[in-house]
């Protein structure tokens, strides 16, 4: 039995309370996790937005048109392909993790973000833009993207499917998976090795704690990391 928490909830509220991407992703690495940061460049629309949940990774394509005929036929005949579908398929705690087009438009947007709120979702990490960004911000739904773009995803994009795993710069995401951003980068861990990562991330921002008034306290730093092994 975990000693740290009992519940999703609790332990939700343990990583808002206590942990940062910086230390979770240094706990992963000793794990032999190292490629679980999505590209730096996706960032909060407001710097101190956290997004915390799990995993529902969509997938989207590129287009050039919204109306053409295709041999495909069912979602690609579809308006947005299946993105109004994955938008209100959402679970609560879930967040929706979009890639696979090109930045030539933007994958998410404020009525969006009013439906995802509505389903209790936890928020959007778009590879690629967000548009209508000051509603979001209103709405405090947190939304993580290279920034903002007004630009449709109409006759530009359409998502071809979801709940399937992704990949984005070699950092793979599958259904269920933990997101966790912050001002610093977004966080994919895996699912099955989340206790372990978070359980030591704990341990670590506790002893970091120590080091800290360690240091303020005069001990320097190469006697702190000997006798904390942190830094």
């Amino acid at each position: 039995m975990n000693p740290y928490w009992q519940t999703e909830a609790e332990l939700f509220a343990l990583i808002r309370r206590e942990l940062f991407t910086a230390v979770v992703g240094d706990v992963m690495d000793k794990l032999g996790l190292q490629r679980q940061f999505l590209p730096p460049r996706i960032q909060p629309l407001r710097q101190d937005m956290v997004v915390l949940g799990r995993a529902m990774p969509v997938l989207t394509a590129d287009v050039f048109s919204d109306a053409e005929p295709s041999q495909a036929g069912g979602a690609m005949a579809q308006a947005f392909g299946l993105m109004l579908t994955a938008l209100d398929d959402l679970k609560p705690n879930e967040v929706y993790v979009c890639t696979g087009g090109s930045p030539r438009y933007a994958l998410w947007g404020e009525l969006m973000s009013t439906r995802a709120l509505k389903l209790g979702a936890a928020g959007a990490v778009l590879n690629g833009y967000a548009r209508d960004a000051d509603g979001i911000l209103r709405l405090n739904f947190p939304a993580f993207a290279y920034g903002r773009y007004a630009q449709d995803q109409g006759p530009r994009g359409k998502v071809i499917d979801f709940r399937v795993s992704v990949e984005i710069e070699g950092v793979r995401v599958r259904p269920g998976d933990y997101v966790f951003g912050d001002g610093e980068g977004v966080l994919i861990v895996p699912e099955d090795a989340a206790e372990e990562s978070f359980s030591r991330a704990l341990e670590k921002a506790r002893g970091e704690k120590l080091v800290k008034k360690a240091l303020e306290d005069g001990l320097s730093a190469s006697d702190a990391f000997q006798k904390f092994g942190i830094m």
